[in-house]
């Protein structure tokens, strides 16, 4: 379905061969056919090798990500790939595997003890270094992808109040968007004055509640300069756009107002394979990567884009259900990694589409084209399932 939809997406009668590399769905067929050699070497390999190799291969990404920086491709902006000829290699979708290998290698180490802070500091480290990197090309959309490790260590014991305080500084940071810091300072203040009330007897919480109202308070009054002095100017205009402070359906919200269109179009049954008008005539820029959801919705209406969701939905909980039948802790902890990592980008890439969240150049895993991200994917996903084969070898 994801290569009908990229087919779809740059169909030209002038070119009607589905080899015609010329264009990117003859290209494509290219990466999918490299892809099924891919995922033969894997499941030929014993499934101890993937243990063996988590730390070179975790090292050799963070030296290509370094790599990329001063030898790499500038493309829309962004130093994020190795050109070869005709093709393009994005090492970014590589170090995704990568860094889930070396998480899951380090935590299932018998020395290790997740209890510890010391512990926590490097697991963070291990995902942080190649965000980082990968947040100097810049490619923002990438570097969200790495915040699906925190589901991976709330899996093995990081407590849930690390992720509530992630969240309540996602909904801080929108709130001074939309508000004055000083309305939103007095709610603050008002709400722990309130809690501290209730919950008087109970001795350490008067302090810790006074603690994060006032961390709370002092980032509000900080996210207007991350806002105005961190984000490029298209990244705050698709942020002003998302939250109904300024309308542009002529340059940032352009994309996702086409997008709707699509979507809306294919009603509940859709257009049919390659009737797309939106598609057809070119009205959705990158509807064959970034917005290839669009795609599904014009072409397959409601019926379609439903059958996607659900689709992955059972590939997470069933990701989930055999990560959680592992026999050892390097395979449930990297089955956990490979969820999370699928999960983001499915997130991110259909609520980018239907203008739930802001413009951020992420691919749909197994949909949208690209070489490098469909090989990414495919190593991710099909090393899961050469871990949980071999665990019946060995038992």
């Amino acid at each position: 379905m994801g290569w009908l939809s990229i087919y779809a997406a740059v169909y030209n009668e002038d070119h009607q061969s589905i080899f015609d590399t010329t264009q990117r769905y003859g290209k494509q067929l290219i990466w999918i056919g490299t892809s099924i050699v891919l995922i033969i070497a894997i499941l030929f390999m014993s499934g101890r090798i993937f243990e063996v190799i988590a730390f070179p291969t975790y090292i050799a990404s963070v030296i290509l990500l370094a790599l990329v920086l001063v030898a790499g491709k500038e493309i829309s902006g962004a130093r994020s790939w190795f050109s070869f000829g005709g093709f393009s290699l994005q090492p970014s979708e590589f170090a995704k595997f990568a860094t889930a290998l070396a998480v899951a290698r380090y935590l299932s180490l018998s020395s290790v003890d997740f209890k510890k802070l010391s512990t926590k500091l490097i697991s963070i480290s291990l995902f942080a270094i190649p965000a980082v990197l990968i947040a100097l090309q810049p490619d923002m959309g990438s570097v969200l992808v790495y915040a699906a490790f925190v589901f991976v260590l709330y899996r093995e014991g990081l407590p849930g109040y690390l992720i509530f305080g992630g969240v309540w500084l996602a909904v801080l940071f929108i709130l001074s968007l939309l508000f004055d810091n000083l309305n939103i300072t007095i709610a603050i203040s008002a709400l722990t004055i309130i809690l501290i009330f209730i919950f008087q007897k109970n001795k350490p919480f008067p302090l810790v509640a006074g603690l994060v109202g006032s961390a709370s308070i002092g980032f509000v009054y900080t996210a207007g300069f991350i806002f105005n002095s961190i984000l490029a100017p298209h990244q705050k205009s698709r942020f002003n756009i998302l939250l109904g402070l300024e309308k542009d359906y002529s340059a940032a919200g352009y994309n996702t107002h086409q997008s709707l269109i699509a979507i809306g179009s294919g009603g509940f049954s859709g257009k049919g394979f390659l009737e797309g008008t939106q598609t057809k005539l070119d009205f959705v820029p990158e509807q064959d990567t970034d917005y290839i959801f669009c795609t599904v919705g014009e072409e397959w209406g409601f019926i379609g884009t439903t059958l996607v969701i659900l689709l992955f939905i059972a590939l997470f909980c069933r990701i989930i259900y055999k990560a959680e039948r592992q026999k050892t802790a390097f395979s449930r902890i990297y089955g956990y990694a490979v969820a999370s990592i699928i999960f983001i980008h499915f997130t991110i890439n259909i609520g980018m589409a239907i203008g739930l969240l802001p413009v951020i150049g992420i691919p749909l895993p197994f949909f949208s084209y690209g070489g490098s991200s469909l090989w990414g994917f495919t190593i991710l996903l099909f090393i899961f399932l050469k871990l949980d084969a071999y665990q019946w070898e060995i038992w």
